[in-house]
Order: structure tokens, then sequence, then C-alpha cells
């Protein structure tokens, strides 16, 4: 058995909240349930976080998390067990594994258009969870621009009208934006942060708006030339970027400094004393996905090897280095991509390896905070834009049975689907102005808790700490 990435080493960071707003109003910020007392206000605590680093698993559920916990040391949270009953259910208990799930945690509905989240349903009924899923395109909308839109829909709102994102809010407000993908960097979840297009399936369209757009970071997957392997094709295939943009790309007929050398995105992470483009746009040399298309049926987490090509932590340090050389602060967008991909296969193996991919560059972007600027100016999100593949307990339906399982060994659990759910998903906080999020809430769990809506973070900075003059 090959050895499982540690995620321990590192230890826990606890929550270490910023009182939005107190010092301004004179008041003491509340304590937050899960949480020790809140951090003292910084001066600008009433202008809200100077950068933002909107973390999102995609389509990473409670059970996901829950999975990968119990494969590295034989124990998790979020399990339940009993009758389908919202009445009698609750959380089994659990400690903490993953750094932020120490950090202040709501739950977060993630429905579409025309949608709604029922709590009481959502436990009354397997099968209720399974209708009116949101895709990562509606989704994806909601969380960058603030606005519910149908699915299939990238930056448009429900009635076809351009809506802004928060890349762009960013920008205006005279900070750096950028996009990180373990996908192509023109699939749903980064367009969401980057693009118009009434068919998230536009990837030309898409891809050719995201290079003309005023972005300063675009990293992700969906290399021409490149199989998932990393093996050079014969004959390059243009899915997700159209030939003539490739070129103009490769031959620096754009604004961005262009790449697809893992050695470079390695000297971008390493920081400021390397060299540091003011604008970069990295594909690393695999087709669709960073890992999880590479070739081999895996049964247990890396017992296929792993291609060579950069890993979303060090994509995700080399995006922060660089959208930090904008002293006005940034907005960056990280998303564990192919989570959702072994979701939709049922892939317990790969699934566990994305997601300990992702938490890994959760840590990453953790530890920059921490040296490169601190918790008094930078709010971190960690969440997911809905859930995939309906992963719970070894026999669920119609009660509830919780994920078991030793340290090493794949969980003992179930896959009730190939498709996304109407679940709720866990959404973690920590930094300037996270308290703010806790004024949002629409609804409460009966097993999950305190919910706010995926539209959240975008209201919040739009609408508040980030708000412009019409």
């Amino acid at each position: 058995m090959s050895p499982a990435p540690s995620h321990l080493s590192r230890g826990v960071s606890l929550a270490a909240a910023v009182a939005l707003g107190a010092a301004a109003l004179g008041t003491s910020a509340p304590a937050l349930a899960g949480v020790g007392a809140p951090a003292p206000a910084s001066a600008d605590a009433e202008q809200g976080p100077k950068n933002v680093i909107y973390m999102i698993g995609d389509g990473m559920g409670y059970n996901h998390l829950a999975a990968t916990n119990l494969y590295e040391t034989g124990q998790t949270r979020y399990q339940v067990e009993g009758d389908a009953d919202p009445e009698t259910l609750d959380e089994l208990p659990g400690d903490a594994v993953q750094t932020y799930e120490d950090w202040d945690m709501l739950a977060l509905s993630t429905y579409a258009a025309g949608g709604e989240y029922d709590p009481q349903a959502a436990w009354s009924d397997h099968d209720w969870v399974q209708t009116g899923a949101t895709d990562s395109a509606a989704a994806g909308t909601a969380m960058a621009t603030g606005e519910k839109t149908t699915n299939g829909t990238i930056g448009l709102d429900a009635d076809g009208e351009v809506v802004e994102n928060l890349s762009e809010r960013a920008i205006a407000t005279g900070r750096s934006a950028g996009v990180v993908s373990s996908v192509p960097f023109s699939h749903a979840t980064p367009a969401a942060w980057a693009a118009h297009n009434e068919s998230r399936n536009n990837y030309h369209e898409i891809a050719d708006e995201m290079i003309d757009s005023d972005l300063d970071v675009i990293f992700g997957a969906g290399h021409p030339h490149y199989d998932d392997d990393s093996k050079k094709l014969k004959d390059p295939e243009f899915t997700y970027i159209a030939e003539e943009d490739f070129e103009r790309l490769a031959g620096g007929e754009t604004e961005f400094e262009f790449t697809d050398k893992d050695s470079d995105f390695a000297t971008y992470a390493r920081g400021k004393a390397q060299h540091l483009p003011e604008r970069a746009f990295g594909l690393a040399q695999v087709a669709s996905t960073l890992q999880h298309g590479r070739s081999g049926d895996s049964q247990e987490p890396y017992d296929v090897k792993q291609n060579t090509v950069v890993d979303l932590p060090t994509m995700s340090e080399a995006a922060l280095n660089i959208l930090s050389q904008n002293d006005e602060g940034f907005h960056l967008m990280v998303e564990g991509g192919a989570i959702d991909w072994a979701g939709h296969a049922n892939d317990t193996a790969r699934d566990i390896e994305e997601v300990q991919d992702f938490n890994d560059a959760v840590d990453a972007v953790v530890e920059w905070v921490e040296t490169e600027s601190s918790w008094e100016e930078t709010l971190v999100i960690v969440t997911a834009d809905h859930e995939t593949g309906y992963l719970a307990g070894p026999d669920d339906q119609p009660g509830f049975t919780p994920m078991t399982g030793e340290a090493g060994q794949l969980p003992d659990l179930g896959w009730y689907s190939g498709d996304h759910t109407n679940q709720v998903v866990p959404f973690f906080v920590r930094g300037a102005g996270s308290e703010a999020f806790f004024e949002e809430i629409v609804g409460t769990d009966p097993v999950r808790g305190d919910y706010v809506d995926n539209t959240v973070v975008a209201d919040v900075l739009m609408d508040g700490f980030w708000a412009v003059e019409d």
C-alpha cells in the first residue's frame, strides 16, 4: 500500500475571528459557536478583508471530507445514524482532522434558480435530495455573483442578463484577481469568476473571454497538446481552448506571461525573491485533470502511479505570490475540481486522492496567510458548490448509517447516485470579516445546523465590504 500524504504534520490551526466593525461601533463581538474568543479587530476591520481566498471543493459534500478523514485517521465527524426522521437524527461525535475543521462553520444551501432547500424533506426521504440539484455553472455563478441562475449558465442571471462577478468587483476596487483549478481553466467553476455565457459547454467562447479579461492569474488544466498521462499527443485536441487562442497565448500575443512548464509554477510558488510576472496564464501539461484522469483503475489511493505535473497546492501558492504584488489586495478562487469527477464515477480511491490534494492546497494557503499576510487582512473560505454522488454510509436507505473505516484503508461506504444532489454542504470560514456571514443565516438544518445560501459571499462582499458607488 502506498502511504497517504499526511495532513497532520502541520498541526491544526485554531479559529481566529476578526471582530467585524467592533472597533468602529465601540462594541465587542460575540463569541461564535465552536471557537474561542474573537481576535481584536484590525484598524480597518469595518472595511472588511483586503484579500479574499475562496476555495471550492467541487462536489465535496460532508461525506467526501469524512471519507478522507477516515482514510487518514480512522475517525471522522459528520456521520448520522438512525431512521429517516429529522426529529431524531443527530451528527455522531468526532474530532477535527483537517486544518479548517476547527474554523467557524455553517452549512451552505446550493440550489439553482427556481429551486429550494427543504431541511425537513432532506432528512425524511432519500429521494428528495436527488431532485432539484444545481450544476457547477449555476452554483458557480451564484457563488461568484450573488445571483441565482439556471443550470448550465455562466455569469448571467435567470433572465439572461450579464451580472458582475467577484473577480470584476475586486478589479473595480483596485485589487487583482485570479482563478486556479485542477480541471480545465474554461470549465464551469473557474468560468463563473471570469466569463458570461449562456452555456458552460461553449468552452472556446469562454476561454476567449477569459484570455481577454482583466484577470491577473489563470491556472488550470486543459492543455491541447497532452493527454491525461501528460504524454504529448500526435494530433492536438482543442477541446477547452481554440487553436488560435492557444497560439496567441503561447506566442506571447496576449498580456499574460504564458507557461506550461512545471518549473515555472514552482518558481512562482517560491515567492518574491524569484521572477514573478504581473500577469500569468499557466496550463498544466494534461488534457482534463491534474491526476484524476490518468490511466489505470485504482483500487486504493495512489496504487496507480501519478503523473508528474504541477499540483494544486503549488498552483495556489504561485497565484498568491503573483496576486499579492498588488498592495491594494486581491481575490483568488481555487477549485479542487476533480473531486466532482471522482464523485460522478463513484470512484472512492480517486475521490480521496482529490480531496487530499484540495486539503493540501488549503494548508498551503493557510501557511501563506500566516507568513506573507495575516488573518486580520485576509479572509479564507473553504466550501463546495454542491455534493456529487450521494456518498453516505454503506447501508443507507431507508434510514441512515455511518461510514466507518481504519486508517490507511478504504472506508466502508456507499454511493447512491452518479450525479449531483441537493444536500447542504459544509462552509468553513476564517479571517477578516468572517462574522458577517453569521448575520446572513437563512435557515436551520436539523442535522447540519444553521445554513446560509450560496449567494452569501458575493452578497457580503459586493453589497458590503467591497461595495462601489454607481
